[in-house]
């Protein structure tokens, strides 16, 4: 995989989020909009939603439409790649159960990132951990599961962090600050939980990875509300602000207004400045794993 987003479903959000900017910026209601490519205010508003890719004419007219007919070769392609790409998990067979239809935005979103920033509260960051690791955070979460439901999970994160950490060309650049009281958290018990440190020191050895530290003493933080990833895109998705995104037991949501990722951006911004500098990371790993 190129650094480029390759993911449709990537792609047909961004094409929706900046056909819908360029329709407001020119003051064009959606209704005048259906109306001039011999649509509907319905049929505007799925492409805006993301939920189908406008007709190769129907794109061009609407940008002449919004007065910026000179991006139509930038659009036309991006768009030919979104209708010609595959996402990577349809090589996959997994269940609703294993992978949620919510999901399967953050899957393209994390695959394209340009970097991924999060605070990680309770456990490591899910592109850090070990299978062992794994199966007792699912098992942990969800006891009453099925075992061949918890190794088609495991299957499931394993091949993200293949696709996201093992990415051709240029990896995103990663940025975790862990609580600290995650890291002494002995999940899946002491053996598995070392392991799981080991591993963490590994990786804060690659220069796109950078791991930091929250300390307990710290006390209430800005992040105290919950664990949340923040991923920007590459530069060829010109203005787009990014996506925080924030899972639940029932679902995930997605904030993507400029506003909204603010906050979590001075929320990340904080827990940075608050926790342990990066060059001290391995040391304070390597304490917490004796400790256990």
């Amino acid at each position: 995989m190129s650094s480029s987003p390759s993911s449709p479903t990537v792609l047909k959000r961004w094409i929706a989020f900046e056909l819908r900017k360029l329709r407001e910026l020119a003051d064009i209601s959606r209704a005048d909009a259906g109306r001039a490519v011999r649509g509907s205010e319905q049929g505007i508003g799925h492409i805006e939603n993301g939920r189908s890719l406008p007709g190769p004419l129907q794109l061009d007219k609407l940008l002449d439409l919004y007065g910026v007919p000179e991006r139509s070769e930038f659009f036309q392609q991006l768009r030919a790649r979104a209708k010609k790409g595959k996402d990577w998990w349809i090589n996959f067979d997994f269940t609703s159960e294993v992978l949620p239809e919510y999901f399967k935005l953050f899957l393209g979103l994390e695959s394209c990132a340009a970097s991924i920033e999060s605070f990680d509260a309770q456990v490591v960051s899910g592109l850090m951990q070990t299978k062992p690791y794994t199966e007792a955070v699912i098992r942990g979460v969800e006891p009453e599961i099925p075992e061949e439901e918890v190794q088609r999970r495991v299957e499931l994160r394993l091949a993200r962090q293949r696709e996201v950490l093992g990415r051709a060309g240029q990896p995103p650049l990663l940025w975790s600050v862990i609580h600290e009281s995650a890291l002494r958290t002995p999940v899946g018990g002491v053996d598995v939980a070392r392991e799981q440190l080991r591993h963490l020191l590994h990786l804060v050895e690659e220069p796109h990875i950078t791991v930091q530290v929250l300390p307990m003493s710290v006390g209430a933080h800005t992040g105290i509300e919950g664990a949340f990833i923040y991923l920007a895109f590459p530069p060829e998705l010109e203005n787009d602000p990014g996506t925080v995104y924030v899972d639940t037991r029932v679902k995930g949501y997605y904030y993507e207004q400029p506003e909204e990722i603010a906050v979590y951006r001075a929320a990340m911004r904080r827990l940075q400045a608050q926790a342990c500098q990066p060059e001290e990371t391995p040391a304070l790993i390597s304490r917490i794993a004796k400790e256990l």
